[in-house]
């Protein structure tokens, strides 16, 4: 089955949440932020440990370096043994650091998701010694080294003091008085979300420094790829508003006045004598005007059905299943769709009857809609000659643009000699 159409929404308009964004929230201390914000600080620390862990190897040489240099050897001695020492170190770390960085950013970016609501992509430019991402890994991994062990260590004297706050006050002030111990432990309590502000915003603030050293920069060719999507979901909507508006205006108007006209035409053609001409001028238009008033009515029905907007699109697909030549059978949810949805899923239904009865010669069809989870299928297979082909013609291409434009994709299966199968499928919300 082919695809005729594709989809690509991204990303709200006031773009992710993130630690540094949620502390701004009134409502912060009441959502899993603070404890997101509490492992992630906790996570880094455990994680700039592991960092000098591993760096202990490359290290080692360096550190026996600058012990020789103060141990008693004879000068000479001690400085050369100290180069070799320091160069093997150097060497070591030339070596692993790179290798080092980019794993270590790996796995960063993976708990970056405790921090920020955001996509973390990744991109090479190059071999490991040449990418610029390589060279920013290891920025990172100096900041994790040097700079999280002063915070995180300003973090655990805090939440130290926060902890032993009711036992300084108990000790001072003696332990038979009660009054005492109940405000030590009401200050305990107070100072508790303090601590997890603080540790909020030296986690978020780190993350956002880790993001900006080990995720790649936005794709200026995706981000136009992104405005695209958007300006073609606009231009339906714009599209829908106006065919919306058409149909008011045909409804209430010109419906209304070809009405009036054809009443007037059949007063008129009461009031002439039967054989004269200009009573059979009045009659023809009379007919006219009433096949004019069926055809204006169908026009403005499948422009917007009321049905469809009133009862949903499983009734108005049946209705437009008995209006049809063919013999259609329709298996159908009764579950409510989004506006946009109906409205795309009826039109590919309509295309779809109209197409086998104009061009597949078709007898019978069955249409399939079924809401499963977040999606919608909307199938419509007949029993017609096939050979369907969007490019030669732009009903299925307008069609699958619309689909597209929705958030889904329109497939189409339409061998020679049949059958047809014609599938939409659409984002529903579940």
């Amino acid at each position: 089955m082919a695809e005729a159409g594709s989809s690509g929404p991204y990303g709200p308009s006031l773009g992710p949440m993130t630690l540094l964004r949620a502390v701004t929230r009134p409502r912060f201390l009441v959502t899993a932020w603070p404890w997101r914000g509490v492992a992630y600080t906790v996570t880094t620390a455990v994680a700039s440990g592991l960092l000098w862990l591993a760096l202990s190897c490359p290290l080692a040489p360096m550190v026996l370096a600058g012990a020789l240099l103060h141990s008693s050897a004879p000068h000479w001695t001690a400085v050369l043994g100290a180069a070799v020492l320091g160069l093997i170190g150097l060497g070591l770390l030339a070596l692993a650091g790179p290798w080092l960085a980019v794993a270590v950013a790996r796995v960063e970016r993976w708990r970056l998701g405790l921090a920020d609501t955001a996509p973390t992509p990744a991109r090479r430019r190059g071999s490991l010694y040449t990418d610029p991402a390589t060279w920013r890994a290891v920025a990172y991994l100096l900041l994790l080294a040097v700079v999280v062990p002063v915070w995180s260590g300003v973090l655990a004297l805090a939440g130290l003091l926060v902890v032993s706050t009711p036992f300084a006050v108990d000790h001072a002030v003696g332990a038979n008085d009660s009054r005492a111990a109940t405000t030590s432990g009401v200050a305990g309590v107070l100072l508790i979300p303090v601590l997890l502000y603080l540790t909020a915003i030296c986690g978020g603030a780190h993350a956002a420094l880790a993001r900006l050293l080990l995720c790649a920069e936005p794709d200026s060719t995706t981000a136009e790829l992104v405005e695209v999507e958007r300006s073609r979901t606009r231009l339906a909507d714009a599209f829908d508003a106006e065919r919306r508006r058409i149909e008011r205006d045909l409804h209430d108007v010109a419906q209304q006045r070809l009405v009036s006209l054809t009443m007037q035409l059949g007063l008129a053609r009461h009031d002439l004598p039967a054989d004269s001409p200009a009573s059979v001028a009045v009659a023809s238009a009379h007919e006219q005007a009433k096949v004019l008033m069926v055809e204006l009515r169908d026009l403005v029905r499948g422009i917007s059905p009321r049905t469809l907007r009133e009862l949903g699109l499983r009734a108005a697909v049946e209705e437009l299943a008995a209006g049809s030549p063919l013999s259609v059978t329709v298996e159908a949810d009764a579950d409510r769709l989004p506006p946009v949805a109906e409205t795309v899923a009826f039109a590919a239904v309509s295309e779809a009857l109209a197409n086998a009865v104009k061009h597949a010669e078709a007898t019978s069809a069955t249409v399939t809609v079924r809401c499963r989870k977040s999606t919608v299928t909307i199938e419509v297979r007949d029993d017609g000659h096939g050979g369907a082909d969007p490019a030669r013609g732009s009903g299925l291409t307008g069609l699958a643009d619309r689909a597209a434009a929705a958030g889904g994709r329109l497939l189409i299966s339409s061998p020679v000699g049949g059958p047809t199968i014609l599938r939409v499928e659409l984002p529903c919300g579940s």
